[in-house]
């Protein structure tokens, strides 16, 4: 009788992909923050939600990406999880479903709010990579889904988590868009790194479309357009100084992606690991802004 293989944990840690799970937890503060209300006397909920939107949520659509993707990953990625063969199996799908159950019940603890927001995420997310829609094989489509998870449902949810189910103002709800509007161009950024296999497998991904050129530039105005509708929208409610904050992280930002068209390939992780933090400073200097100005009207 042949014993069952099973992965070790750091191969389950490396399929889940804590690094990613970053951006949705920070959009989901962000929400918190710009809802105005007491941080301290809320800090099990914050957990609460920190938890689902990172270890769970996006670790769950993690999985499920890397189990959809493994012929692709064959050819970008070989020493991947599941290509490279240390996820026997299918414990790649096993682990992307179990972590989907998990999200939903975890989900149950932020009230009827956080747990639908929690479904529509997970189906996103399945929608994303999994077929019959595979939104991903659009680099449209799929970085839309994509950015709108990650960043306005993040940080809706926190705002309404926080509100006891209430939507946020209106304020909120304009920054949540716009930051997710952005963060289209943040997703490009992934895609230069896999250009090769996701034109032999038919991804198109923008690179692919576009080429990588016009790719690259389509990603730098996704990423600085909204950007700077949010300092006009920051001194519309009479907020300057945010405003001035943001409008400086979005100039540093230039000089990363000038170099970056220049060579999209080689230089969009470098957009990505300096040029993106600088973006989410901005969306947490706007949280802020609206955190100590509840009075202003929307």
């Amino acid at each position: 009788m042949v014993a069952m293989a099973y992965p070790s944990l750091s191969t389950v840690a490396e399929l889940l992909k804590p690094i990613t799970w970053f951006p949705p937890m920070w959009a989901f503060a962000c929400g918190v923050v710009a809802s105005s209300q007491s941080l301290g006397p809320n800090a099990f909920l914050i957990f609460l939600g920190l938890v689902l939107t990172g270890p769970l949520v996006c670790a769950s659509s993690q999985a499920v990406n890397d189990w959809f993707d493994r012929h692709v990953d064959a050819i970008n990625e070989p020493m991947r999880p599941i290509p490279s063969g240390r996820m026997p199996g299918r414990w790649g799908l096993y682990i992307a479903v179990l972590w989907t159950v998990l999200s939903l019940v975890w989900a149950w603890n932020l009230g009827t709010w956080g747990f639908w927001a929690c479904t529509l995420g997970l189906l996103l997310a399945w929608a994303y990579s999994a077929p019959p829609l595979r939104l991903k094989q659009n680099g449209w489509w799929g970085n839309t889904a994509c950015a709108l998870s990650y960043e306005g449902l993040a940080w809706i949810t926190g705002g309404a988590v926080m509100l006891g189910g209430a939507l946020p103002e209106a304020r909120s709800l304009w920054l949540a868009l716009l930051f997710s509007a952005g963060a289209h161009g943040i997703m490009t950024l992934n895609d230069f790194k896999s250009v090769q296999g996701d034109a032999q497998m038919g991804v198109r991904s923008l690179p692919v479309q576009l080429g990588v050129v016009n790719a690259a530039k389509t990603a730098c105005a996704f990423m600085l357009l909204p950007q700077a509708a949010v300092v006009v929208l920051l001194l519309q409610w009479g907020l300057p100084w945010h405003a001035a904050a943001v409008l400086a992280l979005g100039l540093a930002q230039l000089p990363l992606m000038q170099r970056f068209v220049r060579a999209p390939v080689e230089k969009a992780l470098m957009v990505s690991a300096f040029g993106v933090p600088m973006y989410v400073s901005g969306m947490m200097v706007s949280a802020w802004a609206l955190h100590f100005n509840p009075q202003l009207a929307a």
